[in-house]
């Protein structure tokens, strides 16, 4: 009976600790498994772009404002 309460401390340990080796796999997984989704909706993003591009014969399409025209609403905006 001596050694029967050690045993008991030592098991409760490893499984504590196997429990805390669990919670970091599961962790870098969930992290891998967002990134692979972020990258899906990102290629369904542009793939959609594309599609929509070459069904509009690229009519419509994103288009980037110089950074001086940027400025130019800013401030007209700003002095009414």
């Amino acid at each position: 009976m001596k050694f029967m309460a050690p045993a008991i401390v030592i098991t409760s340990l490893l499984v504590l600790a196997g429990c805390d080796q669990a919670e970091k796999s599961a962790q870098q997984l969930m992290g891998k498994a967002a990134e692979t989704a972020k990258q899906a909706i990102d290629d369904t993003h542009k793939a959609a772009e594309a599609a929509i591009s070459d069904a509009t014969g690229g009519l419509i399409s994103k288009k980037e404002q110089p950074a001086e025209d940027k400025e130019t609403k800013q401030s007209s905006s700003q002095d009414i």
